[in-house]
């Protein structure tokens, strides 16, 4: 599946764009995880790994990890630099969700 295939879903997608030495981005995974079951199907989340992935970082311009950006039918419509708790993704997951 491509990267393309992925977002183009009529659900919110959640990108982490980020890389394995990142302590941020490592942080992260818990509040992901606690994301994912909370909302269940309502939501599909996914990593970039920025290294492995260049040409989608420089597509969407990722200048600082991790960078997170929700997808609705194959169009970005919201985007974070830097950490962000499980209620914040919640609340932009569900307003995209409407």
């Amino acid at each position: 599946m491509t990267f393309a295939e992925l977002i183009d879903s009529d659900k919110p997608v959640l990108v982490d764009f980020y890389a394995d030495w990142c302590a941020p981005c490592k942080a992260m995974k818990p509040i992901l995880e606690d994301l994912k079951a909370q909302m269940g199907d309502e939501v599909t989340i996914f990593k970039i790994d920025v290294e492995k992935n260049q040409l989608i970082s420089e597509r969407y311009q990722i200048r600082s990890i991790p960078t997170f950006v929700l997808f609705k039918n194959g169009e970005p419509v919201w985007r974070k630099s830097g950490m962000a708790s499980s209620t914040e993704l919640q609340r932009v997951v569900q307003e995209a969700s409407n």
